[in-house]
């Protein structure tokens, strides 16, 4: 069993609402303890009025690393698909300088279709977006290695998704975290696999941290299993953080 403590994230859904209040959030969860806050990578929202307020996201993350001091700020997920992986590298690099080492880099292959469409990027198929998260990863890597200056840490790289013969097995190879949205039964599965892709590549599992979405009745089962990195969601018109006060609560004294 991973020693690691857990950690509490806030995802704080750019969507629905004023920026001012994305700001005010964002401050409040800092001020609440929270460890990490996160953002999403799309350009609508995904619930709710499809037409409604929205936000980019990268802006949103080089904003949240001057206005915050102590949280790690990322994408949950950033979408591969939307920049060149030498441009995210670079982004993301001039991100953590902003915030003085506290971005975590959130990577997954892309969904939403709609995002594709208006903005003109090529959807594809789902295993075609997988095999190019594939090739971006080492570029992305390579590429924080020739910058200058170079990152301040090692960025983490947060992997999204659960596919067992890709996704879990560039999680092996490249994740620092791996999130899942899985259930517990689920869960239990994948981490046997991604075990098993881990010793293929002579990779201890213990070296990832494993993050969940934060919910409430399954969370003691996921810290049974391993989990350590609980995510809740606020979004607008205004966020709620009464779950996000519960879970830091529970936090505190598992760590105990």
């Amino acid at each position: 069993m991973t020693s690691r403590p857990v950690r509490i994230g806030l995802q704080l859904q750019p969507q629905h609402m004023e920026y001012s209040i994305i700001r005010q959030a964002a401050a409040e969860a800092e001020e609440l303890g929270v460890d990490v806050l996160f953002n999403w990578d799309h350009f609508y929202p995904l619930s709710g009025d499809p037409e409604g307020l929205h936000f980019e996201c990268w802006t949103m993350l080089a904003a949240w690393a001057e206005a915050t001091s102590r949280v790690e700020i990322g994408a949950l997920v950033s979408c591969n698909s939307y920049r060149n992986p030498e441009l995210l590298a670079d982004m993301s690099r001039t991100v953590d300088h902003i915030s003085d080492g506290r971005l975590i880099l959130g990577i997954g292959s892309g969904w939403f279709e709609r995002d594709y469409q208006e903005y003109g990027y090529d959807f594809g198929t789902a295993g075609g977006r997988l095999d190019d998260l594939a090739g971006a990863l080492p570029r992305i890597e390579s590429r924080w290695g020739r910058l200058n200056p170079p990152p301040t840490r090692k960025i983490p790289v947060l992997i999204g998704g659960g596919g067992e013969k890709k996704t879990l097995k560039l999680v092996a190879k490249h994740a620092d975290i791996w999130h899942s949205f899985a259930d517990a039964e689920t869960l239990t599965r994948k981490l046997g696999i991604l075990a098993t892709h881990c010793e293929g590549i002579g990779r201890d599992p213990a070296e990832i941290e494993v993050s969940v979405m934060g919910k409430a009745e399954s969370r003691d089962r996921m810290y049974e299993l391993g989990a350590r990195l609980f995510t809740v969601h606020a979004g607008g018109p205004k966020p709620d953080l009464t779950e996000l006060r519960d879970f830091l609560a529970w936090r505190d004294k598992i760590n105990a």
